[in-house]
């Protein structure tokens, strides 16, 4: 199994993002999520923050975002060890996002409210990647 941390998807998962049903029913982000060391701004900002504290800036203002749009953080914490299977490199933390639907979260995803913008530029500033897994409710359903 390869495994390819990102920032953003590509075409092809996007288009399958859409294209697929269950536009009312919630659905979950699982995010694995890697750090960079020192953040970095592509404006060029100066700063002393670190890729961590960078992301908790974006993650303070999407949390209070999903809120607002009837969603919500279900969870999010520290990534310490893997007990089962083995990757190269372990991600730095895990965080788990419900939106209301995937037609709401596709309408979030340009967002043109200010802080929502500054919010995206920390999330770049602080990750140097991540996989993002879907999932809805019903585990074991087909």
């Amino acid at each position: 199994m390869k495994v390819e941390n990102r920032i953003y998807p590509n075409r092809e998962q996007m288009k399958g993002f859409f294209e697929e049903s269950s536009d009312d029913q919630p659905i979950y982000m699982i995010n694995l999520l890697k750090f960079k060391e020192k953040a970095e701004y592509k404006d060029g900002r100066e700063t002393s923050l670190s890729g961590r504290e960078a992301y908790a800036l974006y993650g303070e203002i999407i949390e209070k975002h999903l809120i607002e749009i009837g969603g919500e953080v279900i969870f999010k914490s520290k990534v310490t060890r893997i007990t089962v299977g083995k990757v190269d490199e372990l991600w730095d933390a895990v965080a788990i996002a419900k939106w209301p639907s995937k037609k709401v979260m596709g309408e979030n995803m340009m967002p043109s409210d200010p802080e929502l913008l500054e919010g995206y530029q920390h999330r770049e500033a602080g990750l140097a990647g991540q996989l993002n897994i879907e999932s809805v409710e019903g585990i074991f359903d087909d």
